[in-house]
């Protein structure tokens, strides 16, 4: 048995009468017959003793079982149905026409709010959950007893669905939401540990959950609209994220949250948007590179490549005529057309190069400088000269052309050969002391990294049409006195020729690019962040993506063409490594070393960290190398002592120029190639030799490719790893391994290259169980990043950890 309500209007209006009843099915009992009612359920009426259900209205039962009926103001009328209505459980109701009210069903929308708990000596952070639905705008809590929701201005109930809010609840507990008891509130509460509680909020929104973080309401963002506008020399791009509501976040805003590392954008309206979006996980990087400017992100025209490439992921931007038309430009990169050497050049140019010669022609036409990235040994030297004639005859004044020192003699020789035109002036030595009136007279200026950087200063007063570095990784590291000479130049066009824009690091491509198109990439700093994110943080395959669109955007600016795509009629280069195994007297010398090393260094830097232990690091690396090579490199005593690696090589030297082969032999270590000097004055081999110190490299060079009886040549790998060509060789001995493989690389390129029409044999000889093993690991663990961003064959060499140290010592 249930009590019932119902309410009618006063004959005069001022007031409803509130009457009730118990009902049973079709039997109705009034409220005062039962001799005794019980709140806690029990009733005596009719002499019987019966059970009934309270609904939560006994309080109403008193004055009703005494006057019958209770009045209620009509003021107070609505009042009163939406408390009966927020009962635990809603008794029948009988109300009067103008109180009637219509019922909903509707599917609540989970809310939950999450609060921090403090940290504790003995309780790490955790967030607090409080779960509420929201049914068609009526939130209720989920402890809430309240049977139905009042919507007064919409006369009518909600119905609450009970099932639904189970379900929902069911789903906090799966995402890792504990029941907890609070001893300082004497309750439970749903807790989760900090770190999942961010995660788990992020994904009960985007799941569609209303949630509130510590009083802020977090929003799923919505559409990106862009659009760009064009200046003078500029792209200004616009863009505005929505996130509901009429609220949203501009692209400087969205911008400024990701360098902080948040997760999360502050609205308008103090709400907070997640920030989620593909187009920023992947490219938002680039937008780094541009200048707030009124709201907007500026663009140089340089950028155009960049702009383009964060354009393309994000959605269809509204764009005036004038970017539309530089895009268009832009996208025809691909379909370059090859161009004529000038008249006045020497000699033919082959497809490739012609190519080349049109890709630099495109590069002035937009303003762009550029990196001719070819592969050594396809005549990036040429491709220049043929570009430089073009500018002499058309009259366009002064180029400079910056090469290391060893380099300068090779420029002259190839200038005279192919574009004798060119009215050339070394810059160095005495005649520094002429200043710089006199350069306008040339049509080519050479000087060295070393005189640009003494005289930048006066250098940089004189407006150069082109400034051309060769071998530009010279300028690799950004803060260097070289590099920042390089950046002062003052020249209409920019060139630089490598054929390893990246050695070593992901971030000399930032140094590079900087010279070449002054702030393509943005600030050091921020490309430096991308630099961290490419070598190996976040997600993998956000990096890929990152790396993708980073090699997209400098594609542009960069044009790197290897042997096998351009000259496959180049004979065959096959690689090998020769393992030697070192003699017990050898093993013993660098066991001892390796174990002296081990013991000190590994205890150094566990008690001072690995920076603080650079210099020792670096001489144990240095010791065990020598070690691995002969005993008088370690030992000047022992100079005299046999060595299986200069046996090995002096064994295959003999056995090539037995059937009148010409051998190149590289080391890093001019004392090495002094013991092998030694070895061939006994033997009465005739060689040629050059190192830093050889002054007139030119007959060295003219000595071993001209003079049949000369067939060996060493070579120290710093001196005569770049800018030789030496065709005459058909082998090539590497003595030591070097960390980076671009390096090696070069060194075989001396004669595996144009001019070549013989097959070459290159070999590295490598110590058995020695540090030359790891470092050979080391250079393939680290082959891959450079290759993503500029199609070559580079490695790359990161700072040793101390698991890659532990290697290397073992």
């Amino acid at each position: 048995m249930g009590p019932a309500a119902g309410g009618d209007r006063r004959a005069d209006g001022a007031a409803y009468k509130l009457e009730g009843h118990l009902a049973r099915g079709d039997e109705v009992m009034a409220l005062v017959e039962p001799i005794l009612f019980m709140r806690d359920g029990l009733l005596i009426a009719r002499g019987l003793a019966s059970r009934w259900i309270d609904h939560g209205a006994f309080d109403l039962v008193p004055a009703l079982r005494t006057d019958l009926h209770v009045e209620v103001p009509r003021a107070e009328a609505e009042d009163l149905v939406a408390e009966l209505h927020a009962l635990p459980r809603l008794p029948p109701l009988e109300l009067p026409d103008e109180l009637q009210l219509s019922t909903l069903d509707a599917a609540p929308t989970p809310r939950v709010a999450l609060r921090t708990i403090a940290r504790t000596p003995w309780s790490p952070g955790k967030y607090e959950a409080a779960l509420s639905f929201d049914y068609a705008g009526a939130v209720v809590a989920e402890d809430a007893a309240t049977a139905a929701l009042y919507q007064g201005s919409e006369r009518r109930i909600v119905r609450r669905n009970r099932g639904a809010e189970e379900s929902f609840a069911r789903r906090l507990e799966r995402a890792g939401f504990k029941w907890e008891y609070d001893y300082s509130t004497s309750r439970y509460a749903r807790r989760i540990a900090e770190a999942k509680g961010e995660a788990v909020a992020f994904q009960l929104t985007v799941d569609g959950w209303f949630v509130e973080f510590e009083g802020h309401l977090l929003r799923t963002a919505g559409e990106l609209t862009v659009e760009v506008q064009s200046g003078i020399d500029w792209f200004d791009l616009g863009a505005s994220l929505s996130f509901g509501d009429g609220v949203s976040a501009s692209l400087p805003e969205l911008l400024a949250a990701v360098k902080r590392g948040d997760r999360t954008v502050r609205l308008s309206d103090d709400s907070f948007g997640m920030l989620e979006g593909d187009w920023l996980d992947t490219s938002g990087f680039l937008a780094a590179a541009g200048t707030i400017v009124d709201g907007k992100l500026r663009f140089s025209a340089k950028q155009l490549g960049v702009l383009d490439v964060l354009l393309s992921a994000m959605p269809p931007a509204d764009t005036d005529a004038a970017f539309q038309k530089a895009r268009e430009q832009l996208l025809h990169f691909d379909g370059i057309k090859a161009a004529d050497a000038p008249e006045g050049f020497v000699g033919t140019l082959r497809p490739y190069q012609r190519e080349g010669l049109g890709w630099l022609n495109f590069l002035r036409q937009f303003g762009f400088g550029g990196c001719l990235a070819d592969d050594m040994g396809l005549g990036k030297t040429v491709q220049v000269l043929a570009l430089l004639e073009e500018r002499r005859a058309a009259g366009e004044g002064t180029s400079l052309v910056v090469v290391p020192r060893s380099l300068v003699f090779n420029w002259e020789q190839e200038a005279s050969r192919f574009a004798p035109r060119l009215k050339i002036l070394v810059h160095g030595g005495p005649e520094r002391r002429r200043g710089i009136s006199h350069l306008k007279e040339y049509d080519v200026v050479i000087t060295t990294y070393g005189t640009l950087r003494r005289d930048v200063a006066s250098l940089r007063a004189f407006e150069f049409d082109y400034a051309v570095l060769d071998e530009a990784q010279a300028i690799k590291n950004a803060g260097t006195e070289g590099a920042k000479a390089a950046r002062l130049i003052r020249a209409r066009h920019r060139v630089a020729m490598s054929g390893t824009p990246i050695e070593n690091r992901m971030s000399e491509l930032w140094s590079l690019l900087e010279f070449l198109n002054p702030g393509l990439l943005g600030r050091a700093s921020v490309f430096g962040t991308l630099v961290k994110r490419l070598e190996g943080q976040g997600n993998a395959e956000e990096r890929e993506q990152s790396r993708t669109l980073l090699a997209r955007a400098v594609r542009p600016y960069i044009l790197r063409r290897t042997k096998a795509q351009v000259t496959p009629e180049l004979p065959e280069r096959l690689e090998q490594t020769l393992v030697v195994e070192l003699s017990p007297k050898e093993r013993a010398l660098y066991n001892e070393l390796r174990d002296h090393y081990r013991s000190s260094l590994l205890g150094r830097i566990d008690a001072q960290g690995l920076a603080k232990s650079k210099m020792h690091v670096l001489e144990a690396l240095l010791r065990l190398r020598q070690a691995a090579c002969h005993p008088g490199l370690v030992d000047p005593s022992r100079r005299g002592d046999s060595s299986s690696k200069i046996d090995t090589l002096l064994l295959r030297v003999a056995e090539a120029t037995a059937e009148d082969h010409k051998v190149l032999v590289f080391s890093q270590f001019t004392s090495l190639l002094s013991i092998v000097r030694d070895q061939m004055d006994a033997a009465g081999t005739r060689y040629a030799y050059l190192d830093g110190d050889t002054r007139d490299r030119q007959k060295v060079v003219a000595e071993f490719q001209e003079e049949a009886e000369c067939k060996v040549f060493l070579v120290s790998l710093k001196a005569g790893g770049v800018g030789l060509n030496l065709t005459a060789a058909e082998y090539v001995y590497l003595l030591d391994p070097w960390w980076n493989p671009a390096v090696e690389a070069q060194a075989i390129d001396r004669a595996h290259r144009i001019g070549q029409t013989r097959r070459v044999f290159a070999s590295r000889l490598i110590a058995r169980d020695t540090v030359e093993e790891k470092v050979l690991a080391l250079q393939e663990s680290k082959r891959d990043l450079a290759d993503a961003i500029v199609r070559a064959d580079n490695a790359v060499v990161s700072s040793l950890g101390r698991e890659e140290l532990e290697l290397l010592l073992s």
